[in-house]
């Protein structure tokens, strides 16, 4: 049996984009990010974060830190009554030629592989155009741009839905 999924971008989504972001004490929530989380799982959707991490292809940080961040931020949703079902990351640099860096598929179609992904019933929460681009070659249609990160062009941009934040998913995402 399939199930459906948001997927969720990390920086500039659910926690303020701070630029290569591997401390903990650097890393804050974006209000209501857990909120939305608990929302989503109540409508019956699992959650699946997806994240480029260039600053590890980079040098700028290890991916033992990335680890550390990592295990940290699912401990607070889990104290918030949320379970993230997994975390998939990308920490190759631009010019690496892989296939899991965003706009590539890579991460999505290793998840859709993994658990028996619906990705037409399926939802992207991004904010960068990269995160829809991905989506959209994964075949998850259903997408949505937050303001919270980076500037986007919204005249040009593919997303089906723009949002000041990830807090306000819940007007869109629905059973």
């Amino acid at each position: 049996m399939s199930i459906k999924v948001v997927f969720i971008d990390r920086d500039g989504v659910i926690n303020k984009e701070v630029g290569y972001l591997h401390k903990i004490k650097d890393f804050k929530f974006i209000n209501g990010a857990i909120d939305s989380c608990n929302y989503f799982l109540s409508l019956g959707y699992q959650i699946i974060i997806v994240t480029n991490q260039s600053g590890i292809g980079r040098g700028l940080y290890k991916e033992k830190e990335f680890h550390k961040l990592n295990t940290w931020m699912l401990d607070k949703f889990q104290q918030g009554g949320v379970s993230i079902l997994e975390v998939f990351f990308c920490p190759h640099g631009p010019n690496d030629m892989c296939q899991c860096r965003k706009p590539k598929p890579g991460m999505f179609n290793n998840a859709k592989a993994k658990y028996n992904i619906d990705m037409s019933k399926s939802w992207m929460i991004g904010d960068k155009e990269a995160d829809i681009k991905a989506a959209n070659n994964a075949g998850i249609n259903q997408t949505i741009l937050v303001r919270s990160g980076h500037k986007i062009d919204e005249e040009r941009s593919k997303a089906k839905f723009f949002l000041q934040s990830i807090k306000l998913a819940n007007k869109i995402i629905k059973n």
